[in-house]
């Protein structure tokens, strides 16, 4: 663990495994309630000194950081490939992002600014003359997938340190390694103890006891829409930021890039196994196109290359776990027992999931309106392109949560690409590529379950300040 600038060791370990091979990388220390008073204590000595630290400091250890990890940036990636079971090529283009995560917010940093307001556009304050200042928010408890090890931990601790907000990190107990060597960077880049906190165990314990101590002002988490609903049943006042589950998809339209759509929903369907939240699960293709494209689509799922993910020639490796691919693989055999039909894989070996793909699902089945988050791809055909569009939504809409993260629409025709960026319900639309894209700098996040706030450097820094009004009354 990481308290107050310092490693922690104690007796109660936790073993973490590589999913491919299941040995034992390293064994990491178990926090009990000691250790997370201790990390409160440390981390309200942390804001109340990166608090008052000038925004050009703040912005040099980001920069800093950000260099850092770029020097660092072979051990990252060596580390999410075993710990995260990530291939190769996802693991540096993980780690290439982090460093800009942290770049743009080294660069947010000195600019996050307030207002003037026009006191006298109101009748009876013509004398007053008012403006709005951003002050950090105080301690924040960011809680970390184990999907993005590395990225996702650097969307939470890099916008709170901008603003001078201190952090306690919980880690995801499969992935808590990448995150240790980064809070070692963060001491290397003279980040004041006790800014970053650094605490690994379950949620029911030391996740619980966080969630609900009135210390912590606000709440950053990435993970399943069950775990956020609990968390914002639970955390009282706390400011929230949920980023959440999903069913994306996408929509191909006759007159589509062809090649451009197959591989990129490709890599949105089978990129890191479909243990993305905006996995492309969903794939709603143009009657008169369908056959090929399933014809392709299906020949480059049988093509991408299986291996040890720090082979780096890897395309497709394990799942995080053996329990996610026998879940997966439950919700496959239930919507085969319904008519829908397996064109290509579907089968488990150990923590391996064949890329599937299945056609004749029905909007209702599981790996349709639920989050798979394994690498299954439903294909469905529409008529027109309105058509699409209800598929869509109704897909979103039928599950145990009603999601809404991210769409592709693949056409060449404005007039439908314009119908679905205001009509699909998402957070995020992106024409003429898959569901399974971002930039970090761009404001991310999704409606309904999918989640509450954005992030992205600037947008996460909004939602990590609490903004003081200011008037002065000149009569």
């Amino acid at each position: 663990m990481l308290i107050d600038g310092k490693q922690i060791e104690t007796d109660n370990k936790l073993d973490v495994m590589n999913p491919y091979n299941k040995e034992v990388i390293e064994k990491v220390s178990v926090a009990d309630a000691e250790h997370i008073n201790e990390a409160i204590k440390s981390a309200e000595k942390g804001f109340s000194i990166i608090s008052k630290m000038p925004p050009y400091k703040r912005a040099d250890i980001l920069l800093e950081t950000s260099n850092l990890i770029e020097s660092w940036k072979e051990r990252f990636a060596e580390l999410i490939a075993k710990e995260a079971g990530k291939p190769w090529k996802y693991a540096i283009g993980e780690v290439n992002r982090a460093k800009q995560t942290f770049r743009f917010a080294s660069e947010e940093a000195k600019r996050i600014s307030g207002e003037t307001i026009p006191m006298d556009s109101a009748v009876g304050s013509e004398k007053r003359k008012g403006f709005f200042i951003r002050q950090p928010i105080g301690v924040i408890f960011a809680i970390s997938p184990f999907n993005f090890p590395l990225n996702l931990v650097a969307h939470k601790i890099a916008p709170a340190i901008a603003v001078g907000n201190s952090v306690i990190l919980k880690p995801a107990s499969a992935t808590p390694l990448t995150a240790l060597m980064l809070g070692k960077i963060l001491m290397m880049a003279d980040l004041p103890p006790g800014a970053v906190n650094i605490l690994i165990g379950p949620g029911s314990t030391v996740g619980d006891a966080l969630i609900k101590d009135k210390r912590i002002r606000m709440i950053t988490f990435t993970g399943s829409a069950e775990v956020g609903l609990y968390i914002k049943q639970n955390s009282g006042f706390k400011k929230l930021t949920l980023e959440l589950g999903s069913n994306s998809g996408v929509i191909i339209d006759k007159d589509c890039d062809f090649r451009k759509a197959v591989a990129r929903c490709l890599i949105g369907g089978f990129a890191y196994q479909g243990q993305v939240c905006i996995h492309t699960q969903r794939i709603y293709v143009h009657q008169k196109i369908a056959d090929r494209f399933i014809q392709r689509f299906v020949k480059g799922a049988k093509r991408l290359k299986i291996t040890n993910p720090v082979n780096k020639k890897c395309e497709f490796g394990p799942m995080i776990d053996s329990a996610s691919a026998q879940k997966a693989k439950a919700w496959l055999n239930e919507a085969v027992n319904q008519n829908a039909k397996v064109i290509t894989g579907g089968e488990v070996n150990g923590t391996f999931f064949q890329p599937t793909v299945v056609v004749n699902a029905r909007p209702e089945m599981k790996i349709v309106c639920e989050e798979t988050f394994a690498p299954i791809v439903t294909i469905e055909t529409f008529s027109n392109f309105n058509e699409a569009v209800e598929k869509f939504n109704q897909g979103s809409r039928l599950g145990k949560y009603e999601y809404g993260l991210a769409a592709g629409i693949f056409t060449n025709d404005i007039k439908n690409a314009f119908y679905g960026i205001e009509n699909i319900e998402t957070g995020n639309v992106y024409v003429n590529d898959s569901a399974t894209f971002r930039v970090d700098q761009m404001p991310y996040g999704g409606i309904r379950a999918s989640g509450i706030g954005r992030e992205g450097p600037k947008f996460a820094m909004e939602e990590m300040t609490d903004i003081k009004m200011v008037s002065f009354n000149l009569e």
